[in-house]
């Protein structure tokens, strides 16, 4: 069996695969490959897969599958896997980190040292008290949750397949989950139902001019809308790990904004998550080994 590294894993990961057969990073053998190992930068489409001659296994290191054509890998046979719960932690800590510094102004006030300006009289708000509405209630947003509660910060969310959560009052619609909310963290994926579900008709129901976080999938915001909104000063604060292309493009409206914090997709990207990810990637072809599906 032979098992294709394609994108950046956790350096460990050749020698604990090698159990099963020979490893490669030569994407150059991608037509012998039985099992393809990638993140978000390699695009699973229909001409990699059909190129892929003997591929039997997609594994993508990470939540989403929306860089894999997973319709297509069925019909070829291709069975496709992800690690869900190896990105949760890391994830969520980048999501609070961002939301932590917005309001207590650390971008601007390290500039500020760097340039040898005292701006003392900044002035920070607190996380405590504030609400917060969680899109998408999955395993990173339940983290994401607890450490909002550990902040004294009230919780709200919206997940169309999540009713009850022990963690957040889930609402009816994603309106009634932004309404009122002072801060808004993304952890959706990326589907025809999700993508631009934060655009302009969303952001005017907003009553509080709030912080959005996206470490969830980039297009999920609708950019113009975005930058319209912090310019009129609807939205105070757009904090994102995610765009539509890594890197994006030069023209994405996003980057000429003012009142952004912006982050090269560097959300799943901890030691400790890499390590996780070999982890569970090794027990997927250990469990497909023994079903005899491998």
């Amino acid at each position: 069996m032979l098992l294709l590294i394609s994108d950046a894993f956790n350096a460990s990961m050749p020698e604990r695969l090698s159990a099963f057969g020979e490893v490669t990073t030569d994407k150059d053998r991608l037509s012998e490959a039985d099992v393809l190992l990638v993140r978000s930068k390699t695009k699973c489409t229909r001409e990699l897969i059909d190129n892929a001659k003997n591929l039997k296994l997609i594994i993508r290191g990470g939540v989403g599958v929306d860089n894999i054509d997973c319709s297509y890998a069925s019909e070829k046979g291709v069975i496709v896997r992800n690690t869900p719960k190896s990105s949760s932690i890391a994830v969520a800590e980048l999501a609070f980190s961002l939301m932590l510094s917005v309001p207590n102004h650390l971008i601007e006030v390290h500039n500020g040292m760097k340039h040898g300006e005292w701006l003392k009289s900044v002035k920070r708000t607190e996380l405590y008290g504030k609400k917060l509405a969680l899109l998408g209630m999955g395993n990173i947003a339940s983290k994401v949750a607890e450490r909002a509660i550990a902040f004294g910060m009230s919780v709200v969310a919206y997940d169309k397949y999540v009713h009850e959560h022990p963690l957040a009052k889930m609402t009816d619609s994603v309106e009634d989950a932004v309404r009122d909310a002072d801060y808004i963290s993304m952890h959706l994926p990326l589907t025809d139902e999700t993508r631009g579900i934060v655009n302009e008709a969303l952001i005017n129901i907003c009553t509080k001019k709030p912080v959005v976080i996206n470490t969830g999938r980039g297009p999920c915001v609708d950019a113009q809308a975005m930058a319209s909104a912090l310019a009129d000063g609807r939205i105070t604060w757009y904090a994102t790990d995610v765009y539509p292309s890594d890197p994006p493009s030069q023209d994405y409206p996003i980057l000429a904004c003012e009142h952004v914090t912006l982050t090269p997709h560097i959300g799943a990207n901890s030691e400790e998550n890499l390590a996780r990810i070999t982890d569970e990637a090794v027990s997927i072809i250990e469990e497909l080994v023994k079903g005899g599906a491998l």
